[in-house]
């Protein structure tokens, strides 16, 4: 296959350009007849609107043609061989396995370590503290709808992990050599995600189209002779000369396994704490807190895409904005979601947490984003304890609550009044999409004074560079507390705790990832270790690629 790049095609006039056009356009390129293609794919697409009245796609496509190496002997600048690098894991299972690996948590790094084992034999047993993505889906309608929350089947807990309820993104700032990132995307294809996000500069799965992959997943797991087991807290692991040899769940069960992969997720508190008792060394880490910003998506679209906004290939436009505050804080957008909503995503009672969502045709009213500011382990209090970030963010969290008026509903406070210091009694033009509700409320009574005054000053910032972001009937709803973990659940050689061999602490909750994809990736890299362990093969060098956020969300 030839690789084909920064080939340049104006908008169509319809949501795509069809194969004939993209045929034709690169043979074009490659001085060929469009006959000579016999087969084409696209690599990547990216719009270029710098330009509003000029906008073009730039696509990477890959290209097998009748002659290539005559083609790539004569090819203009841009043209070459591709280069894939296809996933391979690295070792079957043993004959003598006498205990399945147990992985805990079914989000995307336990859902992938699970998977890359089952397909290497391994039959993993995946245990859940949550509910399947159906019986899930169900509960947290119901919490939205002003039901009771179950602190053990929620937004963060359960099949999916937080990602379930979000807008799917799958942008990444990974690094890696081994095709890790395009196995999770192709996994995630070959089990009902839209083929086009192998191919889009910013994929996303959209919460209504990811429910359903993750239910193929989990149903692939078992085929290839995985076990999945939900409503199953993990409350303990056992402990044998010094190694990690099984877990203990909340019914007093006990599960012998070969070793453990921990994939928990930042909200498992109640786990880190079980962790943080057995004297396995944890570390505070940095993140943020803030809130919501909501805004018409017609005004994003607008003033974003100009005169382009609403086009059809284009769909609806998103933001990414920074600021570097005078007190020395970084302010900046998280997580946008166009045409989505604002979510309840708490998972403790008496507490508030809001998070965003999208489907996949983010076709919403509004778009809304996460407005942060960082938080240092200096900012948290309580000596040296690793856990005081977990203390930090309930404290945040049980006010919210409380100003909220105590039901889950949400303190709400316009962009105008925010700025001006003034609790807000009433909404303008932006209506809350929050469920179960909001109040309107002062957020600086659940917000940290120093996220306050970062935020006041990104906003008005924000608005220099996207013009009508502080708009004063904009909605700012608290708060948002649970963008990463706050802590970091230290690993050696092999990716092993380092306090109990035979132990993998893993992905997001474990402080080494931040998104869908990271924590797929993590997932796959832990169970790589785990794999190599079993069978007493040096693990060696797996590629380096932890990141604490990816600065783009689930």
């Amino acid at each position: 296959m030839l690789r084909l790049t920064d080939l340049r095609l104006p908008l169509p006039d319809g949501p795509a350009h069809d194969f004939e056009e993209l045929r034709s356009c690169a043979a074009s390129r490659l001085g060929v007849p469009p006959d000579e293609i016999v087969r084409l794919r696209i690599v990547r697409r990216s719009l270029d609107a710098r330009k509003k009245h000029g906008a073009v796609f730039l696509y990477s496509l890959d290209i097998a043609c009748a002659d290539e190496q005559r083609v790539l002997a004569h090819a203009a600048p841009g043209v070459a061989l591709a280069e894939d690098r296809p996933y391979r894991f690295p070792v079957s299972a043993p004959d003598d396995l006498a205990q399945p690996p147990v992985v805990v948590g079914a989000g995307p790094c336990g859902l992938f370590a699970a998977l890359a084992l089952a397909q290497a034999g391994f039959a993993p047993l995946l245990l859940e503290r949550g509910r399947s993505i159906q019986e899930r889906a169900g509960q947290v309608d119901a919490f939205w709808r002003g039901e009771a929350l179950d602190p053990e089947s929620n937004v963060q807990f359960g099949e999916g992990g937080a990602g379930a309820f979000s807008d799917g993104k799958l942008t990444t700032q990974i690094k890696e050599r081994r095709g890790r990132c395009g196995k999770v995307l192709a996994e995630l294809v070959a089990h009902g995600a839209p083929e086009d996000i192998l191919w889009r500069n910013k994929p996303h799965v959209g919460t209504d189209r990811l429910r359903c992959v993750v239910a193929a997943l989990r149903e692939e797991i078992v085929r290839l002779g995985g076990r999945v087991r939900f409503g199953a807290r993990v409350d303990a692991v056992t402990v044998r000369q010094g190694r990690c040899c099984g877990v203990r769940l909340g019914n007093g069960e006990t599960i012998a396994a070969s070793c453990v992969i921990m994939a928990v997720g930042h909200s498992a508190r109640d786990t880190f704490a079980m962790l943080h008792s057995l004297g396995l060394p944890l570390e505070r880490k940095p993140f943020a807190i803030g809130c919501r910003v909501e805004h018409p998506q017609r005004f994003v679209d607008q003033a974003q895409l100009g005169r382009l906004a609403g086009h059809p290939a284009i769909g609806a436009a998103d933001y990414k904005l920074a600021h570097q505050a005078a007190n020395g804080r970084g302010v900046y957008t998280f997580c946008m979601c166009p045409g989505g909503q604002v979510i309840a995503a708490a998972s403790e009672l008496g507490g508030v947490v809001t998070n965003g969502m999208s489907l996949h045709a983010r076709d919403g009213a509004n778009a809304n984003s996460a407005i942060l500011v960082g938080v240092a382990p200096g900012d948290m209090g309580g000596g040296d304890a690793p856990l005081a970030g977990v203390e930090f963010q309930r404290h945040w969290e049980q006010l919210a609550f409380k100003l909220g008026g105590g039901d889950y509903r949400a303190p709400a406070q316009t962009v105008g009044d925010f700025l001006s210091g003034t609790a807000s009694r009433r909404f303008g033009a932006v209506s809350p999409s929050y469920a179960p509700g909001v109040v309107p409320a002062q957020l600086r009574g659940c917000l940290p004074d120093h996220v306050c005054s970062a935020m006041a000053e990104g906003l008005v910032a924000f608005d220099r560079k996207l013009r009508g972001f502080s708009d004063p009937g904009a909605l700012l709803t608290g708060v948002e507390t649970r963008s990463s973990s706050p802590v970091r659940i230290l690993r050696g050689s092999g990716m092993q705790s380092l306090g109990l061999p035979g132990l993998y602490p893993a992905g997001e909750g474990a402080g080494y990832a931040g998104g869908i994809v990271s924590s797929a990736v993590d997932g796959l890299r832990v169970a790589e270790a785990a794999a190599l362990a079993l069978c007493g093969v040096p693990v060696g060098d797996l590629d380096s690629c932890e990141h604490t956020a990816d600065g783009e969300g689930a």
